[in-house]
């Protein structure tokens, strides 16, 4: 089983993070004390994220967005969802009066 450490302090990640973006190697630094040269990089990345100097990594279209623009996007997806209801069920409805009372609405494309 692979061997596991206790997380690293914040205050120890944030120092990583300075001197990686004051020019230090990730590499260097893992050689120089414990956390792995990922583990640095991983920090230095989600802090890059945190103060909005990267986008999240995309794992699909949703996961660059913001957290209002998420917020938008499924609103508008259930928006989207109900308008379409609405409209095939306009759709049957025209159909069926038109048959009922033997009229073809008018402007009627057949769709």
């Amino acid at each position: 089983m692979p061997r596991t450490r206790p997380p690293s302090p914040a205050e120890f990640r944030r120092q990583m993070v300075e001197l990686v973006c004051a020019g230090r190697d990730p590499t260097d630094l893992a050689r120089e004390f414990e956390p792995s040269a990922q583990a640095i990089r991983n920090w230095v990345a989600e802090a890059d994220r945190q103060e909005g100097r990267r986008e999240a990594k995309p794992s699909g279209a949703e996961a660059a967005l913001s957290a209002t623009e998420r917020e938008e996007l499924l609103r508008l997806r259930r928006e989207n969802r109900q308008l379409k209801l609405e409209r095939d069920i306009l759709s049957r409805a025209t159909a069926w009066f038109a048959r009922e009372t033997g009229v073809l609405p008018s402007g009627s494309s057949g769709s």
